[in-house]
């Protein structure tokens, strides 16, 4: 499928490498003063070749391949140093650094494609899907609109968009998280790019479209000889796709190696620390209750596990949440998207539910719902003994001083107009909780808690990286005490080493405040690492549910074995291949007006150990 564009970008013409970054200086104007992005970075990019370039939030692994764009400018940055050369398909080689802005409109987008990290903010929110993926189309290839439309369609159904006719037709706040991605992901193979740069491209996918989407671009790269620039946190991705790996640090090369050697005998103290961030699946085998991680540097003792308490916090009861489908001229009800099916868990004070599954089966829809983000059509939802269905506007309003969210796309959740200081201040404001000094005290303590130093409490979210701006929008939930924390892929934007850091702030806050926590999440073995209890969600229900040692040591539902042999392992020599993965199309959610859904069934098969016995068309 992928072979069907007319011009495939080949080997390049000297043998040489598709791109060649030699020592790259990038600086910022802030107004403290220049500051320094990149400094003195050199690797190449061969065709047929995936370079992963790894490394914390802040490291400059987005300011190199931005610098590669020439799209560091529009952000305030500058080219002060260095060669970007780049081989091009019927043209002499370039130095992207010394190129004219129409030149470099034309390489871009059509010789060089880039995934962005964050898709909402990486897609225009008044146009169509499909008018977004045909423009690249239309503009470098020339196509008519026709042509243009059917290979949308088909990039569509190659990066596993369910069904794809309508999907063109919606807008970007119509699709899930993860939908989003798939489709910044298929423009930016729309061109089919000498050179793709992808700057974390699985960030906001759950594992078994992470997968799929990483056999596509590792297809991509064989069959048409693509170099592949694969910039991530996941050191898990990083083994299952890579053939070197050039770590970075406070701006700078680290090391680079092959991904063997970076994994197996890594030389600089910060790649073994890296490398001893990442959590592994089946490290929790034998353990009843999750625990912080060991983090180098920490003391051993330090670790206790977290038992909670058996008092019942939240009781959800037979949730659903469907969302209309209009059409015709007076758009009028046709549909429903049946997005949450009869829902029902507990979360017991001081424990962590988690829920998984794939994008698009309803887990965001569920934590939204529990909050009255959306309103949910039947159910019950209890937070300790206040029945959250029944509250009007005021009391709802109140019952957030126990309830908070944190979201999964930082920069879409912060105002770019405020400061940091005063949007961690403003809960507290709107509810009159502390007075005076005591606020300022308050933002302090929460910036040295999630580990940011107070000099960023007068910066605003843009300066800052996508870890970053995830620990701020953490602060903010904290600002109230709350109860019960619905984390909506709350640490999927995080680099391995500050994602350990605040997963292990996360179950000490728990540990000290008694807090709750739904946790919502795709990575399973962060899920593994945090939870009491794990939901697996498919189709808007819950096929299997119970302890998480039950659950991730014995899966019995179809989908939960499915999504266990997705998961990618930080081994590069245990990668995954097509054989592991053997998901059926996903049927639709949509169903007509009439549509009677039936309840769910489940059978016990150990002490709170449940699986789905209803069919749900897996």
């Amino acid at each position: 499928m992928l072979d069907q564009t007319p011009e495939q970008p080949g080997a390049p013409k000297n043998g040489g490498p598709i791109a060649d970054i030699q020592g790259l200086r990038v600086e910022f104007q802030t107004k403290d003063g220049p500051v320094l992005g990149v400094e003195d970075v050199s690797f190449s990019i061969n065709a047929g070749e995936t370079v992963c370039v790894v490394g914390e939030s802040g490291s400059g692994k987005s300011v190199s391949s931005l610098s590669l764009m020439r799209l560091v400018e529009f952000g305030g940055g500058e080219v002060t140093g260095g060669k970007l050369l780049f081989d091009r398909k019927d043209a002499d080689n370039v130095d992207l650094a010394q190129t004219e802005p129409n030149l470099m409109r034309s390489i871009r987008g059509n010789e060089i494609g880039m995934i962005f990290q964050e898709p909402m903010t990486a897609l225009n929110p008044v146009f169509t899907v499909e008018r977004q993926l045909t423009e690249g189309l239309r503009l470098h290839r020339g196509m008519s609109k026709s042509q243009a439309s059917a290979r949308a369609l088909e990039l569509m159904k190659e990066v596993r968009i369910p069904e794809a006719e309508r999907r063109l037709k919606q807008y970007p706040h119509e699709l899930s998280g993860g939908m989003r991605q798939r489709v910044v992901i298929a423009m930016a193979l729309a061109c089919a790019p000498r050179l793709l740069i992808a700057d974390e491209p699985t960030t906001a996918l759950d594992v078994t479209i992470q997968a799929e989407i990483l056999l596509l671009m590792d297809r991509l790269k064989r069959e048409t000889g693509t170099a592949v620039m694969f910039i991530t946190h996941d050191m898990a991705v990083v083994a299952q796709m890579a053939d070197r790996v050039v770590v970075m640090f406070r701006g700078k090369k680290v090391e680079e190696g092959t991904v063997e050697e970076i994994f197996e005998n890594p030389q600089h103290p910060y790649t073994k620390a890296l490398l001893a961030a990442v959590p592994k699946l089946g490290e929790m085998t034998g353990k009843d209750y999750p625990e912080p991680m060991v983090l180098l540097g920490r003391d051993q003792d330090e670790i206790k596990p977290i038992i909670g308490t058996d008092e019942t916090l939240l009781k959800v009861k037979n949730l659903t949440t469907r969302f209309l489908v209009k059409g015709g001229f007076f758009r009028r009800t046709v549909a429903n998207v049946h997005a949450v099916e009869d829902l029902s868990f507990s979360i017991n004070k001081g424990q962590t539910l988690s829920l998984v599954g794939e994008s698009g089966c309803g887990k965001s829809t569920a934590g939204r719902s529990i909050l009255r983000l959306v309103e949910p059509q039947s159910g019950s939802i209890q937070v300790g003994d206040v029945d959250i269905m029944a509250l009007d506007g005021k009391g709802l309003r109140n019952s957030r001083l126990d309830m908070q969210m944190i979201f999964q796309d930082p920069f879409a959740s912060l105002n770019p107009q405020m400061q940091l200081s005063d949007q961690v201040a403003e809960p507290m404001h709107n509810f009159g909780m502390f007075k005076g000094a005591e606020v300022m005290d308050r933002i302090e303590m929460l910036f040295d808690r999630v580990e940011l130093p107070r000099s960023f409490m007068r910066r605003y979210p843009h300066e800052l990286s996508g870890g970053q701006r995830q620990r701020v929008a953490i602060a903010r939930a904290l600002a109230l005490n709350p109860k019960l924390i619905i984390a909506d892929e709350a640490v999927s934007a995080l680099d391995v080493s500050v994602q350990a850091q605040v997963l292990n702030l996360m179950m000490e806050l728990q540990q000290d405040l008694e807090l709750s926590f739904l946790f919502i999440s795709h990575d399973m073995a962060v899920v593994e690492r945090v939870s009491h209890n794990v939901g697996v969600m498919y189709l808007g229900r819950i096929v299997e549910m119970g302890p998480r040692s039950a659950v991730f040591e014995n899966p019995q539902h179809p989908y939960t074995q499915a999504l266990m042999k997705a998961v990618p392992i930080a081994d590069p020599r245990q990668r995954k291949d097509e054989k592991d993965l053997n998901f059926k199309p996903i049927p639709s959610p949509i169903h007509p007006v009439g549509y009677q859904a039936e309840p769910s069934v489940y059978r016990e098969v150990a002490p709170g150990h449940q699986v789905l016995i209803t069919d749900s068309g897996y």
